[in-house]
């Protein structure tokens, strides 16, 4: 297994300079790197840097949050694929799902999907504020919607991916959709069982130290 495809190396911090997604990038295309993924303002710069390369350039919408409404999360969604991003992670709606707004939640998906078709959408559905019984509607609103994963966690609220989530996702959404663990992710030994619990990517800030704690343990 090469981890590397796998991460999704990732800088969301509000402070994060120009140079810091400038090295994201070159880290990312050194390392062979699925994808960056960065905040909306930077995609121009990391789609020029990566152009003519395999690492895709992902952002974040409707982010952290989710509660933005639907026609400005749609909007930034489009906007950001009109500057060159491959690969779009929405969050969901927490309240109207724990609400129980299914239709609201849905329509929210669908309309961000509309915006990016042709494009990869993954669904972040915040795990670590739902239930387990709301984490397995997430996931069937995520694929009736027609997104492509579904993505544990923001790693800016109460907690990231957890190994029983990932494989919680996964028994839902089967291989008809994706799981994306992201949240605190930090070490290869973490990376590894969130693959094994049915993870196809990984988000991280610590994608060179995951890779390199792979080689040494190689």
């Amino acid at each position: 297994m090469d981890i590397a495809k796998y991460i999704d190396h990732t800088v969301l911090a509000a402070d994060a300079r120009k140079e810091k997604i400038e090295a994201l990038c070159k880290e990312a295309y050194q390392n062979g790197f699925a994808s960056v993924c960065v905040n909306s303002c930077w995609v121009s710069l990391a789609a020029k840097l990566l152009e003519g390369t395999e690492v895709k350039v992902c952002t974040v919408v409707g982010f952290p949050l989710g509660a933005m409404d639907s026609v400005s999360k749609a909007d930034e969604a489009r906007n950001a694929v009109r500057n060159g991003a491959d690969e779009i992670d929405m969050v969901i709606n927490i309240g109207f799902l724990k609400s129980g707004m299914y239709d609201e939640a849905l329509e929210d998906i669908r309309e961000v999907r509309k915006a990016t078709e042709g494009k990869t959408l993954k669904v972040i559905i915040e795990t670590c504020l739902l239930t387990d019984e709301e984490k397995r509607k997430a996931c069937e609103l995520s694929e009736e919607a027609g997104a492509d994963f579904v993505k544990t966690s923001t790693g800016f609220s109460t907690g990231g991916a957890t190994v029983e989530d990932v494989a919680l996702m996964k028994s839902v959404v089967g291989d008809r959709l994706r799981v994306k663990a992201s949240g605190g992710i930090r070490d290869y030994k973490t990376a590894k069982a969130m693959i094994e619990a049915g993870a196809s990517r990984i988000g991280a800030s610590a994608g060179v130290r995951i890779v390199e704690e792979q080689n040494a343990d190689n």
